[in-house]
């Protein structure tokens, strides 16, 4: 027995030595934990035995259901090239460097994705983040001093409202996707440097920022403009550049930051894409990016092989926004009121957060996977099942999600 393990025993088999306090903190958190459970907002967690698909199965069941609320876009998550590439590149490369990237984690292979990163959106540079959490938590403390201003939608990602609450700017929030609010802010502001940050597309709601129009005001208010395109980038606008491409401002935006986890393989990354300027900046000043892990070889290699495919082929963005179309016509013609416009994220409002659950469970009966969304990830009295469309799905796929919505819609007395 090692001397660490007797020292356990003695303090009574490792229990933690402040019983009363521990007592405590289970008492309080079991409190809101009821709390949740009563309002109907708990969110359990159903577990997944097999890759991520358009096709599942979950614990419990050898049922092959279909899934409808991933984030997997353009349906490469277990692509068998993307997978095998993957593998090739573990056994070259190995499993991970165990480093940071500017003492020893940096191999050729995370400057290629980088460089393929920045042709993709027609930047100079990139710098690979562990998530785009990460890359929106290490940019705005990096750039932004309190001689500067930053001006945020309201409805912005969570890691975007945390990477602004980290700076020392003078931090000023617009309504959402309001420009006459914008306008007023930016031109009352006496900032040094004015950022306005928002999501190319906001992810609950499905709907899009008015980005040809802030691009105006930016240029109008000497402004800068940085977007977060997890949620377009690879398949949103025509080939697949994301909202600046959408909205017809290409190479006008300022700042893109993106994710390598969505529609991009799935697997797990962030970035930040702009001026070789700002990119050489972050590598010493951010810090996320100083003080994380490198990107591990298996996830570079998806990255790499997903961009490789995109510069090459739009074929599955079109294919994305095919099926978009078609699920969204039928469902509204059917008598379901479908928030956003025209994205692959198809919010079906409910209102109401039981019902929302109750819904999502009985699609699972019937071997459809969505999941209901309810307060405090949406506001209260906004419930919805959040819909999400991939390239992989068949139309015969999406035709048995509507005849499924509609099925349980009337008999929840949601749709006559």
């Amino acid at each position: 027995m090692s001397a660490f393990s007797k020292i356990l025993l003695l303090r009574g088999g490792g229990r933690h030595y402040s019983a009363a306090a521990q007592t405590q903190l289970r008492e309080i958190l079991g409190t809101q934990l009821a709390g949740i459970k009563d309002a109907g907002t708990f969110k359990a967690e159903r577990i997944i035995t097999s890759s991520q698909s358009t096709q599942i199965t979950v614990q419990g069941s050898e049922k092959r259901i279909l899934n409808f609320c991933a984030n997997n876009y353009l349906g490469l998550a277990n692509n068998p090239e993307i997978v095998e590439y993957s593998r090739t590149l573990l056994e070259k490369y190995g499993a991970g460097l165990s480093s940071v990237r500017f003492i020893c984690g940096t191999q050729d292979i995370h400057k290629q994705l980088e460089q393929k990163i920045a042709q993709f959106h027609g930047r100079e540079d990139t710098i690979l983040y562990a998530s785009c959490f990460d890359a929106n938590a290490g940019i705005f403390e990096a750039i932004l001093t309190p001689e500067d201003a930053v001006f945020s939608d309201e409805l912005n990602h969570a890691s975007i409202i945390d990477g602004i609450r980290l700076c020392k700017a003078k931090k000023q929030r617009y309504k959402h996707r309001d420009l006459a609010d914008l306008e007023r802010q930016l031109r009352e502001s006496d900032g040094r440097l004015k950022l306005i940050a928002t999501d190319g597309v906001f992810s609950m709601d499905g709907n899009i920022a008015p980005l040809a129009r802030i691009v105006e005001l930016a240029k109008k208010y000497d402004a800068l403009v940085f977007v977060d395109e997890c949620h377009a980038t690879g398949f949103f606008g025509a080939t697949g550049r994301g909202t600046e491409e959408y909205d017809n401002v290409m190479g006008e935006v300022d700042i893109i930051n993106s994710t390598l986890g969505k529609a991009l393989g799935g697997a797990s990354g962030g970035y930040t894409t702009g001026p070789s300027e700002l990119i050489s900046f972050l590598r010493q000043k951010s810090r996320p990016y100083l003080f994380s892990n490198t990107l591990p070889p298996a996830v570079v290699a998806v990255g790499l092989k997903v961009m490789d495919m995109l510069l090459a082929s739009s074929e599955l963005t079109q294919r994305v926004q095919s099926n978009t179309q078609r699920f969204r016509t039928a469902m509204t013609k059917a008598g379901f009121t479908i928030a956003g416009e025209n994205h692959p994220i198809c919010p079906v409002m409910l209102g109401d957060a039981r019902l929302a659950s109750k819904f999502a469970d009985e699609m699972l009966t019937r071997g459809i996977y969505v999941i209901g969304f309810s307060y405090p990830v949406v506001p209260q009295g906004k419930a919805r099942i959040r819909v999400q469309i991939s390239a992989a799905h068949t139309e015969a796929e999406i035709d048995q999600a509507i005849g499924a919505f509609i099925e349980v819609g009337r008999s929840l007395k949601v749709i006559q």
